[in-house]
């Protein structure tokens, strides 16, 4: 079977979210390339040149606009010759992954998929997934069969949200194909865009593997300095004093503890999870791991609570205010916030909670959790919180913090981000 050739490559990403869009633009430098996403308001903002999951620099969309189209219209798909899905694969309420997106996708892409076209999965998903769920979904939409009529190819995402050093160019990408042949032409495809070079997998099945646990081990890392930060606690130990001092050995890892959510890590172990109990294997340490940082919200409520109930501040009726929604600092990514435990079970306790977040759209915060984000903090408050180290967080002067709380509030930072005679606790 003939691939394109890189003379006649026409690239559509499926999905423009923090994975895509800088992909698209990436592969725009070099290739005619289309991004597909089916919310319009987002295909919208792309063609006026803004980004709001701040990725991607209006400098830099206006850059490729030659060779950059957006569009909401599956029919346009069928010009591309290689698709690259970038749809989220997150998991339903039972922990259990959830391919809903990837399964509409792969339909998508599967009606306008002609022979001797290349499909590339990036969403990360169980090893095997790749070939048992997607495969068959192409297969069945277009009546080509792989391997005869088309190839697959798999790499992986290791985009970071916010992260200025670390992008999609300075990555190493694994790759991988479902023949050796179509293995070469990912491996050369991605290697005209990261520069940090790329590494072939020797299965699309190893690649799966490799990004899925990636995940899961830094989950596992910050469970157990989750559980450490609670041993500390009850030893009226400061946990980063703790970990300051165990840092200066050279191979201790420099892991803190916090709420874990986000796209990635607080989601891939249950991919890995689920397929494990699949072939009968119960993995009882990723497991383990996923209850510790799953418990984080509701154990940080608690300890508010203790600390409001030792400065006799009634917790039903009181007014409480968390600093940051957003998964991880200076980002506006809501997905899988574990924020939203804190809030959840300091409303159980009968406080009234508000929610401030710079960096987080109004809009989106009320859709996905139904939470109307105060424009300001706001002052004269019975307790604060700071749950996300934005950069505007971390820059307050000691007055101004003091300012948010009323005489007497308990400060509770969960990011160890102001100084220690500031507030009441840290994690």
């Amino acid at each position: 079977m003939d691939l394109p050739s890189f003379e006649d490559t026409r690239i559509a990403v499926i999905g423009l979210g923090y994975v895509g869009l800088p992909l698209a633009v990436a592969f725009a430098r070099h290739f005619p390339t289309l991004g597909f996403d089916t919310k319009e308001t987002r295909i919208a903002e792309l063609r006026e040149g803004r980004d709001s999951t701040r990725e991607v620099s209006g400098e830099e969309l206006a850059a490729v606009a030659g060779s950059l189209t957006f569009t909401g219209d599956p029919a346009e798909l069928a010009d591309a010759n290689v698709f690259i899905v970038t749809v989220p694969t997150p998991v339903d309420s039972h922990k259990r992954p959830d391919f809903g997106p990837l399964i509409a996708a792969s339909r998508t892409v599967g009606a306008r998929l002609s022979a001797g076209d290349v499909v590339i999965y990036e969403s990360t998903v169980y090893p095997g997934a790749t070939e048992e769920v997607c495969v068959g979904e192409l297969e069945a939409a277009s009546g080509l069969k792989l391997g005869r009529d088309f190839a697959v190819g798999y790499s992986p995402e290791r985009i970071n949200p916010g992260d200025r050093e670390h992008r999609l160019e300075t990555i190493v990408k694994i790759t991988s194909g479902s023949d050796p042949h179509t293995a070469r032409f990912v491996d050369q495809l991605y290697r005209r865009i990261v520069t940090a070079g790329t590494h072939p997998a020797p299965s699309i099945r190893v690649a799966e593997a490799a990004k899925v646990i990636e995940n899961t081990q830094r989950d596992l890392n910050i469970a157990l300095v989750n559980e450490l930060a609670r041993i500390f606690h009850r030893l009226r130990i400061d946990t980063l004093d703790v970990l300051e001092a165990a840092g200066t050995k050279w191979n201790f890892l420099p892991f803190r503890p916090g709420l874990v959510g986000g796209h990635c890590i607080g989601v891939d172990p249950y991919y890995l999870t689920y397929k494990a109990q699949e072939v009968g294997h119960h993995p009882e340490i990723i497991l383990a791991g996923r209850r510790i940082n799953d418990s984080m919200g509701r154990y940080l409520a608690t300890e508010i609570v203790k600390l409001m109930n030792r400065k006799k501040i009634l917790t039903s009726g009181s007014r409480v205010l968390v600093l940051g929604l957003a998964f991880k600092e200076n980002t506006p990514d809501l997905r899988n916030t574990k924020v939203i435990d804190l809030v959840r079970e300091l409303e159980e306790f009968g406080a009234q909670v508000t929610v401030h977040d710079p960096w987080v759209d109004p809009d989106e915060a009320r859709a996905e959790y139904g939470i109307e984000l105060a424009s300001e903090p706001g002052s004269d408050h019975d307790a604060v919180v700071l749950a996300v180290a934005h950069r505007e967080f971390c820059e307050m002067v000691p007055q101004d913090i003091r300012a948010l709380g009323r005489e007497g509030a308990v400060f509770y930072d969960i990011k160890s981000a102001w100084p220690r005679d500031l507030v009441d606790a840290r994690l």
